[in-house]
């Protein structure tokens, strides 16, 4: 719920009905959160019993919205702390900006129109969620190769933890994880060169005051740097479930079957 209603807080001049609207849509999301965490048998929500994984995930799209809030916020209603953010911002997105980066690629994003000033808010919101976006991944991957996850003073229930996923689609879990865990992988590396050819393509452009608006702005920038993290993070916690249940085969002599997924 503080995710949700963050920029709605830290942006001055935000509307009573955008307020009411950010209220209600946080808590329809707290509620469901509520409701993953507590229910017996799962639904959605992915590695809700695997701490840290989903930990780093909010701790890092609440970082992108919280930073892309505060630059916004230093062009509306300055303070030493919103300049702050939009000082780093700036440097950030200027180092970012050479020939086929992402930071460059999310330019597509906006219409020819763009002026100068929208140009650069671009891309300053584009390098800061980036930079923050590969800090969370790197932090991921530091706990991945300590091995501490997922922990192992408890079991791995891989069915409450992947409920999304169907152990009887047809071949082998191991191998189905494995092939689930590349093409995550490469989604994950891919998207944020793809996502801005794909509007442009799709939409010629958008009108740059719609995407620099600053609500729409904050939330597009931070999905276009979280879902690239966040498949990346998933391919290797799907690489790393592929290689317990591998590693648990051979340990108890099992042949690959699909009955195999329940007991990992």
């Amino acid at each position: 719920m503080i995710l949700i209603v963050t920029p709605s807080v830290i942006l001055p001049g935000t509307g009573t009905d955008t307020q009411q609207m950010v209220a209600l849509i946080a808590l329809f999301g707290g509620a469901l959160t509520f409701i993953e965490y507590n229910a017996v048998y799962p639904s959605l929500l992915e590695f809700r019993d695997a701490p840290p994984f989903n930990r780093i995930r909010f701790v890092m799209l609440f970082a992108l919205v919280f930073s892309l809030s505060a630059i916004q916020a230093a062009a509306l209603q300055p303070t030493p702390f919103t300049r702050l953010f939009e000082a780093v911002g700036y440097l950030l997105g200027h180092g970012m900006d050479f020939p086929y980066s992402p930071v460059r690629l999310a330019a597509l994003m906006i219409g020819e129109g763009a002026s100068a000033a929208e140009l650069a808010m671009l891309r300053s919101a584009a390098g800061t969620a980036y930079i923050i976006s590969l800090i969370g991944l790197s932090f991921y991957v530091v706990i991945f190769r300590l091995k501490v996850w997922p922990s192992r003073h408890q079991a791995f229930n891989v069915w409450v933890n992947l409920p999304t996923f169907e152990p009887t689609g047809g071949g082998d879990v191991v191998d189905r994880l494995e092939r689930d865990a590349r093409v995550n992988l490469s989604l994950g590396f891919l998207l944020p060169f793809i996502l801005p050819a794909m509007v442009n393509l799709l939409t010629g452009g958008m009108d740059p005051h719609t995407l620099t608006s600053p609500q729409t702005l904050i939330w597009v920038m931070a999905a276009w740097a979280f879902l690239p993290a966040s498949l990346l993070m998933r391919g290797i916690a799907m690489g790393r479930v592929a290689a317990m249940i591998r590693s648990k085969r051979a340990a108890g002599g099992m042949a690959p079957a699909s009955a195999s997924f329940a007991t990992a």
